[in-house]
């Protein structure tokens, strides 16, 4: 038991490494800050011209979506930092997860709401306008609210997996609290800081866990 406690929670060690697990849960909580609403972003763009542009259109659409939803992240990331310097083009860390976070959680962003939008009956979109609401107006004011309520859940979840997914983060030296752990625990030899780090992990994602699990109830 003593050798347990000594190797995964040894309190002198988590004393010695929390201003840096710290400093990683900070980089995480910045990096979920960024990818979540880029991923939205992405997926609003693709679920509104999945089902409201012409064929050729929804078509390329559904191409982009399959594309990204198949490459993995860590891929694609790697790509984007490693790979694009060789053509001249340098993006960063920070830039590599921005475009990385959007086109890969945009992708699944996209998938829920088509169906959101999918699920919403024409006819809302003509009394809509028949209201004499312009066509942005009343896709912004009656349609995607219910398109949004209809797959919140999945919404949800969907977010939780991309706040998780911000560990890959630590491919490209961004030392977000994974990275910051494997450090520590590299200095110490000591599985103390990854256990904080998953404790940590929990505490940031079971509220979200939480409220899924209510709205799935709901439905």
């Amino acid at each position: 038991m003593d050798e347990f406690l000594f190797a995964f929670l040894n309190g002198e060690i988590l004393r010695e490494a929390w201003p840096i697990l710290w400093q990683g849960f900070l980089y995480t909580l910045a990096l979920s800050a960024i990818t979540v609403p880029l991923g939205l972003l992405g997926g609003l763009i693709l679920g509104l011209l999945s089902t409201s542009g012409p064929r050729a259109v929804r078509w390329a659409a559904a191409a982009w979506t399959d594309l990204f939803r198949a490459i993995p992240p860590l891929v694609l990331l790697v790509f984007l930092y490693a790979g694009l310097p060789f053509a001249g083009i340098d993006v960063g860390a920070w830039g590599a997860v921005a475009i990385g976070f959007f086109l890969n959680t945009g992708a699944y962003y996209g998938e829920v709401l088509r169906a959101g939008l999918g699920s919403v009956p024409r006819g809302q979109m003509e009394a809509a306008r028949s209201t004499g609401l312009s066509h942005g107006q009343a896709l912004a004011y009656v349609v995607l609210p219910q398109a949004v309520r209809n797959v919140l859940p999945d919404l949800v979840s969907n977010t939780l997996e991309v706040v998780k997914l911000t560990s890959i983060a630590s491919v490209v030296a961004l030392p977000e609290l994974l990275f910051q752990a494997r450090q520590a625990q590299n200095a110490t030899y000591n599985a103390t800081p990854i256990v904080a780090a998953a404790v940590a992990y929990f505490v940031l994602l079971w509220p979200v866990v939480r409220v899924i699990s209510r709205l799935e109830n709901k439905r």
